[in-house]
């Protein structure tokens, strides 16, 4: 099949299945009052979003996982299995961090235990997985240690030293994706945005193992979209995001340049690097750093800016930042 068939295809077919499956999910999650709590202190204008459905990840993930099922029974049929690693590792990882994400929304939202897991918990399994995928990765040949730097022609030899490196890259662009995850469709919306990124390079690189992940991410993303646009029906908790993020690092993997990862994500890793810069400012001096973190939350509480707004400021950012990292390849 030619590759633009296969993409049409796989994205087709996991955005069908995601809008299926989020219409199915969120009586029941309705029905079971999983929704969204908002804390005193959280940010004032999200009040009405009280009650909303929570744990919508749990949806597009399904989808993506059947579409990757058939694929793995068709290839498993032509004797071709061992070529789709690079795809599963990609998908592997991240639905473990959705995983991850599913037993703090859990804990959260059908057990009632404040606020979930721990960060160090949190922390710790996230470690866990990005450890056992960059294993995984360099045992069967599909993890350079030699990274590209953006805008140059030299290359980065780092030996033994790009796994711990890697684990710190993975582990942050994932909780990066997670506080993203604030104001309705503005982290899938992105996600949808980085994901075309990956897959023209894909077609550039003539790579189906890239294309194929990238197609799940734009149908899943999209299909998504449907109910989380705002007024959002779902979010998609922990749970999503997490799956998300991971995906969306993995990618960057797959294609042999993390630091291009970094770049492409660079608008809602500065989203992390606000939360943190306030939590240890806070913690040295007792006093905010901003207003409200992070920062698409300063944008809608400090400056009055709308929902609308704030996601089109964040897709045009992503937009300029998929782009810079074209041209720093």
């Amino acid at each position: 099949m030619k590759p633009i068939y296969l993409f049409l295809l796989t994205l087709g077919a996991t955005f069908a299945l995601t809008a299926i499956a989020e219409r199915i999910l969120i009586p029941i999650l309705r029905a079971h009052k999983i929704g969204q709590y908002i804390f005193d202190l959280g940010p004032r204008k999200h009040k009405d979003k009280e009650g909303t459905p929570m744990m919508g990840g749990i949806g597009f993930i399904l989808a993506i996982l059947v579409v990757l099922l058939v694929r793995i029974i068709v290839m498993a049929v032509e004797k071709r299995a061992p070529e789709d690693i690079p795809l599963v590792l990609t998908i592997a990882y991240g639905v473990a961090n959705g995983i991850v994400g599913f037993v703090d929304d859990y804990n959260k939202l059908v057990k009632k235990q404040g606020e979930g897991l721990t960060r160090t918990q949190k922390l710790v399994l996230q470690f866990v997985l990005a450890a056992a995928y960059l294993a995984v990765m360099g045992y069967t040949g599909f993890y350079p240690t030699d990274w590209k730097l953006p805008f140059t022609d030299s290359v980065w030899h780092l030996g033994w030293a790009a796994y711990p490196l890697g684990a710190i890259l993975l582990v942050g662009v994932v909780n990066a994706g997670n506080i993203n995850d604030g104001i309705d469709g503005l982290f899938s919306s992105v996600v949808l945005i980085d994901a075309v990124y990956y897959a023209v390079l894909a077609f550039v690189l003539s790579s189906e193992q890239l294309l194929l992940p990238s197609a799940m991410l734009i149908g899943a993303a999209a299909g998504f979209l449907l109910f989380n646009f705002h007024p959002a029906k779902v979010f998609m908790g922990d749970t999503g995001s997490l799956f998300f993020g991971g995906v969306l690092i993995a990618l960057a993997f797959q294609a042999g340049d993390p630091i291009g990862g970094l770049l492409v994500m660079l608008p809602v890793i500065f989203e992390m690097l606000t939360s943190l810069l306030q939590i240890l400012f806070f913690k040295l001096t007792k006093k905010r750093l901003f207003s409200i973190a992070p920062f698409h939350h300063a944008l809608q509480e400090t400056h009055g800016w709308n929902e609308y707004q704030i996601v089109a400021l964040f897709d045009l950012l992503s937009i300029l930042f998929c782009v810079l990292a074209w041209i720093s390849r």
